[in-house]
């Protein structure tokens, strides 16, 4: 490989960061199919799950491709272990709030929403940035992806705003959702070795760079809901960097029991 073409490829681990992000917040998302709190909301969030799995796959089609060895997208998905996944600790998260009683459903939608609206906003910033990648095959993934996120972002921004500006019970659910999932984007800010691999060949996106348009965007949605914003700190997840909340090897087992139970099987 010359040095022009090490320039213009993006590295297998920042695409595989890429690719976790939405596999799993993609199968969080597909939680609710069969459970939605209204039958439109229910497609929608399938919808949005399968947006989700779609980059994924191209992600990991691209990295496999790299990676070489035999190595495919399912691969990828199906046969990592919960240290060689990139994605951040936010996605992995159940979509309960934190020690909430036993009382309470399974599923808080304000928390899925909350979720959803904080990465989106990010990622619309992300693939706005990776559509003028040097590497022609992320930039294709990016303008496609950005389509779908502005969707994503609108969809979570208007419920958000639904939900805040609504009863006392859907503010107050909002508002524990803010409070408990916020704190877990200070993880966006934090560069991991494959983000800064692929910031210094020219490919990726400097995510630092994109934090005042994010909390501009995260304010604004904040305002219009009459949420407020908690006050930041505490620790910093490592998702990123290999480091995960005890919830990934639960979702790992689910997503991947079939295909590790029937290696090499096509249906």
């Amino acid at each position: 490989m010359d040095a022009s073409t090490a320039v213009s490829t993006a590295p297998t681990n920042y695409l595989l960061h890429l690719a976790d992000n939405a596999l799993i917040l993609g199968q969080r998302n597909a939680e609710w199919c069969g459970h939605g709190p209204i039958i439109e909301e229910d497609l929608s969030m399938a919808n949005n799950s399968l947006d989700l799995i779609g980059q994924a796959r191209l992600l990991y089609q691209y990295a496999a491709q790299q990676r070489g060895q035999g190595a495919t997208e399912d691969s990828l998905a199906y046969f990592r272990d919960v240290p060689d996944f990139r994605n951040y600790t936010l996605v992995e998260l159940p979509h309960t709030p934190p020690l909430a009683a036993p009382a309470r459903a399974d599923r808080d939608y304000a928390t899925t929403i909350v979720r959803n609206f904080l990465y989106s906003a990010l990622m619309v910033l992300v693939w706005e940035r990776l559509k003028a990648s040097p590497d022609a095959q992320l930039a294709a993934i990016a303008a496609r992806s950005l389509k779908e996120v502005h969707y994503h972002l609108r969809h979570s921004r208007d419920w958000l705003v639904r939900f805040g500006d609504g009863t006392d019970e859907s503010h107050a659910r909002a508002q524990a959702a803010l409070d408990h999932l916020l704190p877990y984007t200070a993880e966006f800010w934090t560069p991991s070795p494959a983000e800064t691999a692929a910031q210094a060949s020219g490919t990726g996106v400097d995510v630092a760079e994109l934090r005042a348009d994010w909390n501009a965007l995260v304010d604004d949605a904040l305002a219009e809901a009459t949420l407020t914003r908690p006050v930041p700190g505490g620790y910093i997840t490592q998702g990123k960097q290999g480091v995960h909340s005890e919830h990934l090897g639960f979702i790992l087992a689910e997503m991947q029991s079939l295909a590790r139970a029937h290696p090499g099987a096509t249906w």
